[in-house]
């Protein structure tokens, strides 16, 4: 587990692959770095704040999947002499989660092709771990003899495809107005840096005892909360609305002939739209003080526009995710986002599924006795 005075991690670390030996034209990727362990970076006397656990943060699997993908077309286009214009990039992931993922083991991600086309590609990819710890003690910096550890079941399984990047048709491109726009007398009244980091973990509850100025050492991106207190007010829950602002920690190099081009940045997107996306839809169905589970089920990302556009320039400033719950019934909630530019530009989009679950008021009663 990282220390507490241990720098946050950039993408280029923490989501890092290498590759193992292929079989025919399934590829097969072997994550390096531990993924990050909510709740496990509040600071001073807060860290026992969350009771200890190793559930993996899920947006670890999700977007190193998608990156494994990216990475094993970019070989498959290789091995067939594909033309630099004529390469795809990820264009949707749908993912599902279907096993608790562990902190202190590696994340071992098998690739396969589907479809083929031209213009329009799809593959599977499925990620499994150790059933033990790695090999290095320290659960960390995984070596590659953890790749002879025996396997789990399936902890994840996702559809990706990647589609060739087109100019708009006929010029024609038709989106909402963007946030910059709609809450603009919101975002003028601070500077971006200004607003509270987005908390650690975002259960209002434990936001209230930790207090709103916890940096956390959330990898990726450095994410910024805006206060939607008072527009959300009064509203019903499917109509408020959650703002949050980002850019990578460190600048992510995009180059079209290496191994983070703008299909990593697709994958940076996808990463931070995952972070508390549940925990906030359980602060607005009032499991704020009495939240039992969250857990992710299905997200899917999609990319509306081609790839180049999702790159992040750190001189182009703060990227926005804007959140909304439309959904919760049967112990499940729905998070949709938005992904827009710094200029405006509605990138991507998540849709997410996910137990969303309160505590009974017998047991509530209960956790108040023992706080």
């Amino acid at each position: 587990m990282a220390s507490e005075n241990e720098c946050p991690q950039p993408l280029q670390e923490v989501l890092d692959v290498v590759k193992l030996a292929p079989e025919g034209e399934t590829r097969r990727f072997m994550g390096t770095r531990a993924a990050h362990l909510p709740g496990s970076d509040f600071t001073g006397d807060k860290h026992h704040l969350l009771p200890a656990h190793n559930a993996a943060f899920g947006g670890h699997v999700y977007a190193q999947a998608a990156l494994a993908v990216a990475r094993a077309w970019r070989e498959l286009e290789d091995e067939r002499g594909t033309k630099q214009g004529e390469r795809l990039d990820l264009h949707t992931i749908h993912g599902f989660f279907t096993r608790r993922g562990i902190w202190d083991r590696p994340f071992f991600y098998t690739v396969t092709p589907l479809t083929s086309s031209r213009a329009f590609s799809t593959l599977s990819v499925t990620a499994h771990q150790p059933s033990q710890p790695s090999t290095n003690p320290q659960g960390d910096h995984f070596p590659p003899d953890d790749a002879s550890l025996p396997l789990s079941p399936p902890c994840f399984t996702a559809i990706c495809s990647l589609k060739l990047p087109e100019p708009d048709s006929v010029g024609v491109s038709m989106q909402d107005d963007p946030p910059q726009k709609r809450f603009a007398a919101i975002l003028s009244s601070r500077k971006p840096e200004d607003w509270p980091p987005s908390p650690p973990v975002d259960i209002t509850g434990t936001v209230e005892l930790a207090g709103p100025d916890q940096p956390g050492r959330f990898p990726v991106a450095t994410m910024r909360k805006v206060d939607m207190a008072a527009y959300n007010a009064g509203r019903p829950v499917h109509e408020r609305r959650e703002l949050i602002l980002y850019k990578l920690r460190r600048p992510l190099p995009c180059s079209a002939d290496g191994p983070w081009d703008a299909n990593a940045h697709v994958v940076a997107h996808a990463y931070v739209a995952d972070r508390n996306g549940l925990l906030m839809a359980g602060n607005h169905l009032g499991f704020g003080y009495s939240l039992a589970r969250a857990a992710s089920l299905s997200y899917t990302f999609v990319v509306h526009v081609n790839a180049e556009q999702a790159v992040m320039r750190d001189e182009d400033g703060w990227w926005v995710q804007e959140a909304w719950f439309p959904r919760a019934a049967a112990g499940r909630g729905v998070v949709e986002s938005k992904i827009w530019s710094p200029k405006g530009v509605h990138v991507a989009t998540e849709y997410q599924d996910g137990l969303v679950q309160g505590l009974e008021l017998s047991s509530l009663a209960c956790y108040k006795d023992l706080t």
